[in-house]
Order: C-alpha cells, then structure tokens, then sequence
C-alpha cells in the first residue's frame, strides 16, 4: 500500500470513503487533471488547495458528477462509480456547496433546503393531489439547522433574499450535511463573508465533521485551511504536488509547495 506524504501510519491503515486514481481531464490541448490521485476518509476534513489554473475545480467537478472525466477510476465506499451528472452524485449522497451558493432568494429557508426534494403529504393527498408536506419540511429543515448549532436562524419561514452572507452560506451548508449521507464538498465557503461569518461557517465545518461526515474543502484562505483541515491535498499544474497535515507542514511550507519553489519527495511504497 502506498503511504500518503505526512507518513502517518492511521492513514495508511484507513479505508477511504471516496478515492479517485489517476483522474484526467482535457479541454482542447489544455490539461485540467494530469493522474490525480485523491483520498478521503470517514469523519476528516480534506482541504484542496492550490493556485489558479492548478486544477483544483476540475478535481471537484469531476468528483462530484460535473464533469466527467477522460480517464482514471473513482470508488465510492470501495465500489467503482461512474457519475454522468450532479444529479447521479447526489442520488449516491454526495453533495456540494459551490460559491455561488445556488440559493432561491424568494422562497423561505424550509424550501430552499427541500429545493428539488420536495416531500408530498401522506394519503391520497400525497398520491393523488400531489399536495406537499409543507409542516413536515419545515419540522424536518428547523430539525437540520439546529443539529449544526447555527443560532443566527430563528425563523425557518424567512425567505433567504432577507439573509445575510453568512446566514445565506449556513442554509447551504444546512441543505448538504441533511442530504449529503456520505460527503459533503464545500467550494470557497468563506470567500465572501467577514471574519464573524468566516467563523461561524469554520464551526459548522467543524460540526459536519463531529458528526462523522466527510468533508472537502475547497479555499484560497490558508488560515482557515490550517485551522479546520485534517489534510490538505495540494494541486499545482494539474498534478497533486502532495498531502501534507497542519501539524507537519506551516502555511508557509504549503504556500511554497503551491507555488513550486519546494517539491516533496514521493512516497515509497511501504513494506
């Protein structure tokens, strides 16, 4: 079994929820993944990171049904998949919070979570009339939001155009971790908000993985990458340049690995 950088002998022994093998994209002659590698585990956080145009976007696209790519093998809970859209990702328990958040600012909190699973009454009003269960999904959205400790939603029936940054982001968040059974990937949840918000969505990363739930953090911002990453896989150039930990590398080690002006050594396959 090859060992990851960080050397670390749980890792090795870990079975991982998702892995990706050799994953390749291209668009015309520009490569996007040049063999990437990746794993994540059961109740970790897994930062990506990396400079623009390293690949980091194509990665998670690819992981989550978006793009498909040209080659390489990807294995959920140890079985091969095959995604032909975001649609498949999610049916599998995959779900992913992209930056622009993909809220629906006129309705309320309760639907916005239910969006595209909306949950029909019981009876023949369900079956028949096609009614909704509109008690059910607020009961089942308010149940979601305080499970992840977010005390900055009161109302479940406040539309989100009335939100703010933070609160918008906590809503998405909220959606993955009630439907994301397996992972959630969250891409540059804190791109936009102020350092209040910044940390109050680095707790709900925190809550995810306190709650046994993978998560793949996509961000630019190293501090929060220090503070709430297990791992960090770093990409440059469409390759993975290397997997280093918070604890055996500094921001400054990661940010030169980055940008090329530090190569790690590979990993030897152990014995």
């Amino acid at each position: 079994m090859t060992a990851t950088i960080d050397g670390t002998q749980a890792t090795q022994l870990r079975v991982p929820i998702l892995s990706a093998r050799g994953l390749v994209k291209t668009f015309g002659r520009v490569i996007g993944l040049d063999g990437v590698d990746l794993d994540l585990y059961g109740g970790e956080v897994l930062a990506v990171i990396g400079d623009n145009g390293a690949g980091k976007s194509t990665l998670i696209k690819c992981l989550t049904g978006a793009l498909i790519p040209d080659a390489g093998q990807l294995t959920l809970e140890q079985e091969p998949i095959a995604f032909r859209g975001p649609q498949d990702a999610r049916a599998a328990g995959i779900e992913t919070v992209y930056q622009t958040l993909a809220v629906a600012p006129a309705l309320d909190i309760a639907s916005n979570l239910y969006l595209g699973r909306e949950e029909r009454r019981r009876g023949p009003l369900g079956s028949i009339f096609r009614m909704l269960d509109h008690r059910g999904m607020r009961e089942r959205a308010a149940e979601a939001v305080s499970e992840l400790g977010i005390q900055t939603i009161q109302n479940i029936q406040q539309t989100v155009e009335t939100l703010s940054g933070g609160q918008r982001q906590a809503v998405a968040v909220a959606r993955a971790a009630a439907f994301g059974s397996k992972v959630v990937v969250l891409d540059e949840p804190t791109a936009a908000l102020g350092v209040k918000e910044s940390n109050q969505v680095l707790e709900m990363i925190k809550g995810l993985r306190e709650r046994g739930l993978p998560v793949i953090l996509i961000s630019h911002n190293m501090p929060h990458v220090w503070e709430v990453a297990d791992r960090i896989h770093i990409q440059r150039l469409g390759r993975c340049a290397g997997v280093i930990t918070p604890q055996s590398h500094t921001m400054s080690d990661g940010v030169a690995i980055m940008t090329g002006a530090v190569n790690l050594p590979t990993a030897e396959p152990t014995t």
